[in-house]
């Protein structure tokens, strides 16, 4: 009876293991097979737009050329103030603030050693690939193109944002990623000042320059002067000269230059985009808007194109509305209604409600 004890207890006891250990296999088996492993076709360095297949391959170490890369998330303010988040982002992804690239009183580009210290914070060198992506598309352009003026070899954006993640099947995480910093950004910030007009400039090329156009990326009734478009900018008008390149109902909708899923337009639809314009690509074309987040988008679908010659006028309507003696219009400057005027001379109540 001892004896059927022992046995009966022994092969209870092997049971047990050999399910322990069976359970063990399986787990490990579907963790393999739940480990993913994307491929994706490589994208070269001057492109910019990328899928999320592309994404999900540089995280599953697929990519040879971005095996350093880093992640971000881009809105105004700390992680606790983006939208998304804390709701949930790509696995890996670190929050970067707005703020990080540009400052007041024009909230132009901030200076190179800002700008550089921002991205060694977040782990970023001139050899890091940059993702980049964000619910706002002109968020996320303007620190995409403040990134490039300032020497990253590699940035990209997420096409569609994180929406087009989630529709693709990948998932989210929401955990709050904290960066390693880096020490040494690798070259002079910026490493690409060209790609940046002054307020000077665009006041030398708009008077002495045929070729030349500055572009407003704002909506119609930003460019006729019926709005500022902004709440804390009293005056409304253009800089004498400008011409419309479509944007959008408002500041913070860009839904001319993205499609209804949130992708960007093509190189080819922005041009198509502009057959009703004063200017053609073969213009030599400053882009601006309020104060340069809008502008980055149009230069980053040419640079994505491989357009030469492009800037962004980066003080926008708010510098130039901060020089009274400045040349202004109001109204459609193809139509005999059009005042041309100062900027001292404009009404001071066209701030956005």
């Amino acid at each position: 009876m001892k004896k059927k004890l022992i046995k009966s207890l022994l092969c209870i006891s092997m049971t047990a293991m050999l399910a322990v250990g069976c359970n063990a296999n399986t787990k490990k088996s579907e963790d393999s097979s739940n480990k993913s492993n994307v491929k994706a076709e490589a994208v070269a360095t001057e492109k910019v737009f990328v899928t999320p297949e592309w994404v999900q391959s540089v995280i599953d170490g697929n990519q040879k050329e971005s095996d350093n890369y880093a992640i971000l998330e881009a809105s105004w303010g700390t992680y606790k103030d983006s939208p998304t988040y804390t709701k949930g982002h790509i696995p890996g992804a670190l929050h970067v603030d707005t703020s990080s690239v540009e400052c007041e009183p024009y909230w132009n580009l901030s200076k190179p050693e800002v700008v550089k210290q921002g991205m060694l914070d977040l782990g970023v060198t001139k050899d890091t690939t940059v993702i980049l992506y964000s619910s706002d598309p002109s968020a996320v352009s303007r620190v995409a193109y403040a990134y490039l003026w300032a020497g990253v070899k590699n940035v990209k954006i997420l096409d569609g944002g994180l929406t087009s993640w989630e529709n693709a099947g990948y998932k989210t995480d929401k955990t709050v990623e904290k960066a390693t910093a880096a020490k040494d950004f690798g070259t002079k910030v910026p490493a690409h000042p060209e790609y940046v007009l002054s307020i000077d400039d665009a006041k030398e090329k708009l008077a002495n320059d045929k070729n030349f156009k500055l572009v407003s990326i704002r909506s119609k009734d930003e460019f006729l002067g019926k709005t500022s478009g902004y709440s804390y900018i009293d005056r409304a008008g253009e800089p004498k000269g400008a011409v419309w390149g479509h944007a959008g109902s408002d500041p913070y909708n860009m839904e001319d230059y993205v499609h209804e899923d949130g992708t960007f337009i093509t190189a080819d639809e922005m041009v198509k985009l502009w057959e009703d314009c004063d200017f053609t690509k073969d213009n030599e074309l400053s882009f601006y808007c309020g104060t340069g987040w809008r502008a980055s988008v149009p230069w980053l679908i040419a640079y994505d194109a491989g357009w030469n010659g492009m800037t962004v006028y980066d003080g926008g309507w708010y510098e130039w509305q901060m020089d009274g003696s400045l040349p202004v219009q109001v109204g459609d400057p193809n139509s005999k209604d059009v005042v041309y005027t100062t900027v001292d001379k404009l009404s001071t109540d066209k701030a956005a409600k």
